[in-house]
């Protein structure tokens, strides 16, 4: 009985207690980013640096527990810990006691992990869980256009590479060179650090950018209706 009572606290936002929690969740998780971000700064005065280490350690604590109490709770433990939020979960605890445990720099990259903790507020956000719901639906499509934009960068890079290469040897050397320009003229950006100078290249420049155009309308335009039909299904319901 009290593990079911656990169980709704924790996993169950829809009771007062499940928001107490989720909210407390929450604010440790923007309190370890913010203590994160502040000790990067330099010439940090050693008081401020041991008061960052404690908030690290009681924020580690009471994620640790709640990892423990996750995994407790669970009806199939092995399904959680190695599924996404449980992964999560583990990577943003881990750094804390593999810095704690060995002294090795090589390690160090192990605290880019503590990032993941920015990964445990998508569990408490129904916003972002209508955004997953919505991918869910428009996956295929998705795919598909993906496909497609890569077939794009492709002929796009080797149409400039033609049309240039003669003109500007330097700057368009080879259809694998050209990606980057492809990219960022898709993706109508557009950086302005080489760009055509033939006629040809100019109109074809052109023809990308409306291309480009649509690459950015047309996955906004899904993912809109996808979102809408999330919301009015929620509505029903």
């Amino acid at each position: 009985m009290k593990k079911k009572k656990l169980r709704q606290i924790i996993e169950n936002n829809d009771t007062t207690s499940g928001r107490i929690f989720d909210i407390i969740i929450q604010l440790l998780i923007v309190i370890s980013l913010i203590s994160f971000c502040i000790e990067t700064l330099p010439n940090l005065h050693p008081r401020l640096k041991i008061f960052l280490f404690y908030i690290e350690a009681i924020t580690i604590g009471i994620f640790t527990v709640e990892y423990v109490l996750r995994i407790f709770v669970a009806d199939k433990k092995f399904k959680y810990i190695f599924s996404f939020y449980g992964l999560i979960d583990l990577f943003s605890i881990l750094p804390f006691y593999i810095a704690r445990g060995i002294d090795l720099r090589a390690l160090r990259i192990f605290r880019l992990f503590r990032l993941f903790r920015t990964f445990k507020l998508v569990r408490y956000n129904k916003a972002i869980k209508r955004f997953r719901k919505a991918f869910g639906m428009i996956k295929q499509e998705l795919i598909i256009f993906l496909i497609a934009t890569v077939f794009l960068l492709f002929i796009s890079s080797v149409g400039i590479y033609y049309f240039e290469y003669e003109a500007q040897p330097g700057q368009f050397s080879s259809i694998f060179h050209r990606m980057w320009w492809s990219v960022a003229t898709l993706t109508t950006v557009g950086y302005g650090d080489i760009y055509p100078i033939t006629a040809g290249g100019k109109i074809f420049t052109f023809i990308i950018l409306m291309i480009g155009l649509g690459i950015i309308a047309v996955p906004t335009a899904l993912i809109a209706s996808a979102l809408t039909k999330c919301v009015e299904d929620e509505e029903k319901k």
